[in-house]
């Protein structure tokens, strides 16, 4: 179902890709719209037990994606570092491959907030992200990745360090 990755000596383990998604602060969301032209976008998340989180509004451009086709793929690059005297990048990539869907369960919804103000709102009291997260919560989705295939690369002079 899902191409092998080509160039086998760059991929990266599974913990290693968990690792990059755990540390990464966003990635691209690519998504199917229902003009069958692909749609990416920049998005925070916060990854957790195999699933990453996001946040949209409840109606949109995402939302009108998702309603067509629940498949996607997620990219976060961990790592991407210029070298111009060798004409490369030392970089790392995870992609993740899945289905979305808009979680219900008021339970995780309220964790996945929590988990998300957490992340990037980490020295603020938890009083005010609870307050934060009350006053948005009703206008907001929480979206969840299920990851059926992930896979990682790394740079051939990366590779090389090791």
């Amino acid at each position: 179902m899902f191409p092998s990755m080509r160039r086998t000596r760059q991929e990266i383990s599974t913990e290693e890709c968990d690792a990059a998604l755990a540390r990464g602060t966003h990635g691209i969301l690519a998504l199917i719209q229902p003009n069958g032209y692909p749609y990416a976008l920049p998005i925070s998340y916060v990854y957790e037990n195999g699933t990453i989180y996001m946040h949209c509004a409840k109606s949109g451009a995402k939302i009108d994606a998702l309603n067509y086709c629940d498949k996607a793929s997620f990219c976060v690059v961990d790592q991407d570092e210029v070298i111009p005297e060798r004409f490369s990048t030392n970089y790392r990539s995870v992609i993740a491959f899945g289905t979305v869907s808009i979680v219900k369960d008021e339970q995780t919804r309220q964790h996945a907030f929590e988990a998300l103000a957490m992340r990037y709102s980490p020295m603020e009291s938890e009083e005010r992200r609870d307050a934060e997260i009350e006053s948005g919560k009703n206008h907001a989705e929480i979206l969840a990745l299920h990851i059926e295939k992930i896979s990682g690369k790394i740079g051939l002079y990366m590779l090389d360090a090791k």
